[in-house]
């Protein structure tokens, strides 16, 4: 039920493996004392995106057996010549042989022969691999296991404390007519909302540890959207859904423009501060210190959309116009789409026609070795060159997730330009949360929700061709691209439509365990942030090189935080910023 080896094969030790590791063991027919050609090995994962093969190891000519370990989580080519072609191997390049499309997998054993039996190379398997996909029925099982423990507990404690009369079940409070629930939306706080912002701090409470080391859940390497590369949108949706429910109490409330200004600049002070406190865990070094991230963006975003909406706030009119009432949500908010629109061209014309020093307008590439060593200095184009030219290279994110894979430069995914893009996010949630505001009625919320989802869909795909590297503008959370907005928030409109039809509408569904979390998501994100890599919330038994262990330390993490928001909920124990 999980992905189990023995420890030893033909004297390999698979336990020295990491997650998604092979062995391929390199056999030299020629190799006879000391006579015959050394090989030089080149491999081209298919992640990397018009790149050269990338020389990995000598094949020395003395010796008839060399093992490698390789990554196998991944498709890739493998690439012999019989000489030293420099650290890249070009299409135009001659070589011994080329194998294509190999997947290996996980404590698998693979030999390649060179000139055996005529071939040029012959790659077979000496020992199958483990599949890796088995400990998520292993985990849901002990998950049933413990779920089903829990509530025997629970009713052997009820029953004990009960008088003896009263067996019967309790009379759901939430049982009411369809009808009345399905038509009037009720005059209370949406449980839907923290239910979608829970959702959102537990998935990214689970990314940040580890994902289980599975690649499709980790950031994707570059262009493309992995389970990982939803959750910071999600936050920024969700944050801009709150702004106006917000800001309509406080102007209701003839709050002062000058007060609100200052509440508003306030809390995105500090949410800035703290992500700069939480870039210094790692040593308060101010000549490196990542002045962006997450957080800081957050506060960004959160004070421009605000802001914009406070001054171009209009109050509602009932309209004698059929098409303006039906979109009165829209075309409320005529002025702020105004604001956006505008930021949102500035933004394409720089990104289009403004070309960094040495590379090309409209490049999104990740540089370095990306369309055959090409631009190796253009990490991320003019994107990437403003955000150096502004806080150095030295205050970047230095382990960007193309570095490894392209050999690129420092470039930071939460660098300044690359707010201009957020702000659109956040709009993106403003509107959402205005529909919820002009509307009482749950099915013409669900339908606007449905609507968005799909056109914001739509345009992100026409934008990025419907393809993962080949459009005009590609799916990059990296840049944060504007397909990738509209992508992100076409899923997020996806999402809180399911769970507001769930929580909110059929109540079929209360939405824990990540209504709790919703509730304080930021102590969560702080608290998760700083107690990384302590106990109890992350332990290390034996070498953890598997999926199965990996995934059981994420989901242990990540569950004991919902305990914690649970216990804060049952204390009444809420922290906004």
């Amino acid at each position: 039920m999980i992905e189990y080896t023995e420890r030893f094969f033909r004297g390999l030790d698979l336990w020295s493996l990491a997650v998604d590791q092979a062995f391929l063991n390199v056999s030299h027919a020629e190799a006879v004392n000391g006579a015959g050609t050394d090989y030089y090995l080149y491999t081209l994962s298919e992640e990397c995106d018009k790149c050269p093969f990338t020389q990995l190891q000598r094949i020395p000519a003395d010796k008839r057996h060399t093992v490698i370990k390789v990554d196998a989580s991944r498709r890739f080519a493998l690439r012999l010549h019989d000489r030293d072609v420099g650290r890249y191997s070009y299409p135009n390049e001659s070589y011994f042989c080329q194998l294509s499309g190999l997947q290996l997998g996980e404590f698998g054993v693979y030999d390649l022969r060179l000139n055996d039996g005529g071939a040029p190379c012959v790659l077979e398997t000496a020992k199958e691999p483990v599949n890796i996909y088995l400990p998520f029925l292993t985990i849901l099982l002990l998950a049933v296991v413990v779920g089903g423990l829990v509530r025997l507990a629970r009713y052997g404690l009820r029953r004990s404390r009960l008088p003896a009369a009263s067996v019967e079940p309790p009379v759901e409070e939430t049982d009411k007519p369809e009808q009345e629930t399905v038509t009037q939306a009720p005059n209370k706080r949406l449980q839907s909302l923290d239910t979608f912002r829970g959702i959102a701090i537990m998935l990214m409470i689970f990314v940040n540890s580890g994902g289980g080391g599975y690649w499709w859940i980790e950031h994707a390497t570059w262009n493309g959207l992995h389970v990982a590369d939803l959750v910071f949108p999600w936050f920024l949706f969700i944050m801009g859904v709150c702004v106006p429910i917000s800001l309509r109490g406080q102007i209701a409330r003839n709050v002062p423009r000058r007060t609100i200004v200052s509440n508003i600049a306030v809390r995105s002070l500090k949410l800035f501060v703290i992500g700069l406190c939480l870039n210094s865990m790692n040593g308060p070094t101010v000549a490196n210190l990542r002045i962006f991230g997450v957080l800081q963006r957050f506060g960004i975003a959160y004070f421009v959309v605000s802001i914009v909406h406070l001054f171009c706030h209009e109050d509602a009119v009932q309209s004698q116009n059929r098409i303006l009432r039906a979109n009165e949500d829209i075309f409320r908010l005529k002025k702020q789409w105004l604001v956006m629109g505008l930021l949102t061209v500035v933004y394409l014309g720089v990104i289009l026609f403004v070309a960094e020093p040495g590379c090309p307008s409209g490049y999104f590439g990740p540089g370095g070795k990306h369309l055959m060593n090409a631009y190796p200095n253009c990490t991320g184009g003019i994107t990437g060159y403003i955000d150096r030219a502004v806080l150095g290279i030295e205050h970047l994110y230095q382990r960007p997730t193309a570095r490894l894979v392209y050999d690129a430069m420092p470039f930071d995914p939460e660098g300044p330009f690359g707010c201009l893009p957020t702000v659109l996010q956040v709009f993106l949630g403003l509107q959402c949360g205005c529909t919820i505001l002009a509307y009482a009625c749950h099915r013409k919320r669900m339908v606007r929700f449905g609507v968005w989802s799909v056109v914001l869909g739509l345009l992100a795909g026409v934008l990025c061709g419907f393809s993962k590297n080949d459009g005009w503008i590609p799916v990059n959370k990296n840049l944060w691209s504007l397909s990738y907005v509209l992508a992100t928030g076409s899923l997020a409109y996806l999402l809180l439509l399911l769970c507001y039809y769930a929580v909110d509408v059929k109540r079929c569904w209360s939405g824990r365990p990540f209504v709790y979390a919703g509730m304080n998501a930021i102590v969560l994100y702080v608290g998760h942030t700083v107690f990384h890599k302590m106990l109890p919330w992350h332990w290390r038994i034996g070498t953890m090189n598997t999926h199965f262990m990996l995934t059981l330390e994420a989901l242990w993490n990540t569950v004991l935080w919902n305990l914690i928001a649970l216990y804060l909920f049952q204390r009444r124990i809420f922290y906004n910023l």
